[in-house]
């Protein structure tokens, strides 16, 4: 059975993948690496796991020879965006890359395909603005727009400066409604990392640092109110942890043989309890709500002696530090 679409199949219908032991039916594998290319989500993972399928199982799973030709222009784009030196022509319909090593001091670059030509800046990525200086966030306008349409495009970015932003490794544009959902995003060009709300490249724990951006929420907090809640935190934090360890033990310690009795006297899918007897379903129910008695005390002291001094650490290490600054 294909764990994807759940239906019966012959075994040489489930190609076999260099990157993991995972099988799924040659169709649903089709439609999810077409979708997944055409979404350019390049490199395509395995439906089942973060491996990254290899090019020659997507090149013998692709249809299309058009889809693996995106495929590998989708391949070639993410490698050239990780390089720091490369630059993007910003014409309309020209994907044409040019390699600008050591172009700092003479920013003038010009697109080498044929037919194109554009000149543009190598420090803001747009066209080339002899007489002005760079613009501090890309244009959306285009190198052939009229006066009227600029106007326009300028009205528009700055209505939709919440809601269309760039990309700080590749500088690709990204939408999000910014309604206060999930900041945490990763651009689908270059696979960066960032958080919406200061659009800086960010590890898992930039949410939980006193940094003010949140992980749900429109924008990053004032530093007046940064500043009293690290207050509030160094302040209150020892009455918060006794309190919190207070509630903590006792419900790990008593809560476990009761979850542990309810568990075993209900039993559960395919359980043999109405084979046992009244006295057998008593003494499994006892045994299991002793065991947890003597293991409940052990899980409760791992809780609270690793729990409490990693928040202390957080509190009095890296709040405190942040206040310094």
């Amino acid at each position: 059975e294909c764990p994807l679409c759940l239906l019966p199949q012959p075994p040489e219908a489930f190609p076999r993948l260099a990157s993991c032991s995972h099988r799924s039916c040659w169709a649903c594998l089709e439609q999810y690496l077409c979708l997944a290319v055409r979404e350019s989500r390049v490199p395509v993972c395995c439906p089942h796991c973060p491996a990254a399928l290899q090019p020659s199982d997507v090149h013998r799973l692709l249809p299309e020879p058009a889809l693996r030709d995106k495929y590998e222009e989708f391949l070639l784009r993410r490698l050239l965006v990780a390089d720091p030196g490369t630059r993007w022509c910003p014409a309309p319909d020209c994907s044409y890359a040019v390699f600008a090593h050591g172009c700092a001091e003479c920013p003038r670059l010009t697109c080498g395909r044929e037919g194109c030509g554009t000149e543009f800046c190598y420090h803001c990525r747009q066209p080339w603005h002899p007489d002005r200086p760079c613009a501090p966030t890309p244009s959306l306008a285009t190198p052939t727009a009229q006066p009227e349409e600029l106007a326009h495009g300028e009205a528009l970015v700055q209505a939709e400066a919440e809601d269309v932003k760039v990309c700080p490794r590749c500088s690709a544009f990204i939408m999000k409604i910014n309604d206060g959902s999930c900041n945490r995003m990763n651009c689908t060009v270059c696979g960066c990392l960032f958080c919406w709300l200061c659009l800086q490249e960010i590890s898992d724990v930039h949410f939980l640092s006193p940094s003010g951006c949140t992980f749900w929420g429109k924008r990053p907090w004032s530093r007046t109110r940064r500043i009293l809640w690290q207050l509030g935190m160094v302040l209150g934090a020892p009455m918060v942890i006794s309190l919190a360890a207070g509630v903590a033990v006792p419900v790990i310690t008593i809560g476990i043989p009761i979850y542990m009795g309810r568990k075993v006297l209900a039993g559960g899918p395919g359980s043999r309890r109405s084979s046992l007897s009244r006295c057998q379903q008593c003494l499994s129910v006892t045994s299991s709500v002793l065991l947890s008695l003597f293991v409940s005390p052990i899980i409760t002291a791992l809780a609270v002696g690793v729990g409490v001094p990693l928040v202390l650490t957080y509190v009095y290490g890296t709040v405190v530090l942040s206040l310094c600054r």
